[in-house]
Order: C-alpha cells, then sequence, then structure tokens
C-alpha cells in the first residue's frame, strides 16, 4: 500500500492523550519518510467542519476513556464528521490507570463503519485526571519500550507490497462493547455525580479566563467564570489549566468516587497492544 502521510487525530482536554497520539504518530511518520498532521477536536471551534482522509493517509486516532467508554458527548460529532476512504488507521485510547473497558472497541468500530480501515490499537495508562496519585508515573520507560516494539509491528504490517485489503485487521472490531461503567464510592455503592461542577476559590481567581478557554464543552462563562451553565464532562481541563489551583470539585459522592480510586487503583495497570 502507499502511504503519503500520517495524521495524528485526537481529543486531549487535559493533554495527554494527545502526547501519546502524537509520539506514536510522529515516530511513525520518520519511520516512513513521510509528513505528519494534526486534526486536534478538543475545543468547540475545532468542531466546525468534516474531515475526509484518503486511502493514502494513516491516520492515528486517539481519545480517552470515560466511565469505560468514549467521552458520550464527543461520539457523535466522530460518527458524523470523521470519514475515511478506506484510508488505514491505528486505534488509541487512554485510561486512567483503572481500565479502559469498552473505549477501545467502540473507537475501532466506530472509525470501521465510518470507512477508515483499522489495522491496529491500543489502550495506554495515564495519569488519572482526578487525582495526581493515580497513574501519575505513566507512561514509564517500561511502557516507551513496549510503545517502541508497537511502532515496529506497525512499520511491518504497513508493507508497501502488500495491499490494504491482506493487511489483518485486529479483534477489536468484533469485540463486544459493555454498557458505561458505574462509578462507585468508597463504600462500594454507586457514586451518582453527573451534574456535578468545578467549583471557585473566588479570592484565587483572577479572570485570566484560561479555564474559559480550556473547557472542551464551551461550558464557562466568560463574564463570570465561576459560573458553568453548560454541560460539565468532568475532564478536569480547567483545574489542570488554571495557574492558581483555583477550581476544585467538592460534590461527595464525586469526592468518594476519587477516594475509591486512590484506594484501589494505584497499582501499575497494563496496557494492551492489538495487531
Amino acid at each position: 500500500m502507499t502511504i503519503d502521510n500520517v495524521t495524528a487525530v485526537y481529543f486531549s482536554p487535559t493533554g495527554n492523550t494527545e502526547k501519546m497520539c502524537t509520539q506514536i504518530a510522529q515516530e511513525l511518520a520518520k519511520k516512513l519518510r513521510v509528513p505528519c498532521r494534526h486534526v486536534n477536536f478538543t475545543l468547540p471551534t475545532s468542531r466546525t467542519r468534516r474531515h475526509v482522509f484518503a486511502g493514502t493517509s494513516l491516520v492515528v486516532f486517539a481519545m480517552p476513556t470515560y466511565a469505560g467508554r468514549l467521552p458520550n458527548k464527543l461520539v457523535p460529532f466522530v460518527q458524523k464528521n470523521f470519514q475515511g476512504l478506506q484510508s488505514p488507521a491505528i486505534t488509541l485510547v487512554t485510561f486512567g490507570n483503572r481500565s479502559a473497558d469498552s473505549a477501545l472497541p467502540e473507537l475501532a468500530q466506530t472509525l470501521a463503519q465510518n470507512g477508515f480501515y483499522v489495522i491496529a490499537g491500543a489502550s495506554l495508562a495515564a495519569p488519572h485526571v482526578f487525582s495526581p496519585r493515580i497513574g501519575n508515573t505513566r507512561p514509564d520507560a517500561a511502557d516507551m519500550r513496549l510503545q517502541e516494539d508497537f511502532i515496529r509491528a506497525l512499520v511491518n504490517k504497513l508493507r508497501p507490497q502488500l495491499p490494504l485489503a491482506e493487511v489483518p485487521r485486529p479483534s477489536l472490531l468484533s469485540a463486544p462493547i459493555a454498557p458505561y461503567y458505574t462509578p462507585l464510592g468508597i463504600d462500594g455503592k454507586p457514586a451518582k455525580f453527573l451534574k456535578a461542577k468545578p467549583q471557585t476559590n473566588l479570592p484565587a481567581c483572577t479572570r485570566c479566563l484560561r479555564c474559559v478557554n480550556a473547557c472542551p464543552m464551551g461550558s464557562i462563562n466568560p463574564e463570570d467564570p465561576s459560573q458553568v451553565p453548560g454541560i460539565c464532562i468532568k475532564c478536569h481541563a480547567c483545574i489542570h489549566i488554571c495557574p492558581h489551583h483555583a477550581k476544585y470539585f467538592a460534590d461527595t459522592a464525586f469526592l468518594s468516587h476519587v477516594a475509591m480510586l486512590e484506594q484501589n487503583y494505584t497499582r501499575r495497570a497494563k496496557n494492551h497492544y492489538y495487531l
């Protein structure tokens, strides 16, 4: 097959998914000796157009795992606005050291339905945005060695003399997709915090509007950044970007869930690769 470019495509509110996606895409481009391009659809202003990829584009498509699936508010955009013309694609999902659950097969199957020829996938452990105690060292040296092996295997799979139709596809395309994970509290019972929104320490807030500009849902009021009238997907972009640590969550159910994660998921989670 002929590959004339590699394109990194990602949704990444806090930058972890972007970092992992671009590392892999850039290394593939280097080894294939083609240019690397980027499509970042994190912010509302970046989700205003449709993207169509030719069959000569190798697409590395990455999204984070939210409650064991893809972020549900972004799935319709992906379904509607990304089309492949039998473009080879590598699907990546990041997860906050708990589990990727069904996020990777969901992404692979969504892209396959949109005309992409999915040839591989990986679920990659990353720092959990809810707590600095969970997955804070990932990716580590062992992860990078596995990533290098993955990239070498991908390059071998993309041999120029092999027609795309003969490239084996991963089992992700037929894997069942489970329901969204039910968050649990420290007591082991379901923690319901769907309506929780970030709070603001008003004396610390300088109204720099970084949180407003970072929100992937455009939900923070630019006239009063302490107000979040729109949908909150708990991505923590506003919390991570605030230079004065003025944003925080106070919802008791949410904090109980974070405590449960800290109690049970600080062990080193395993990455999974599908070729």
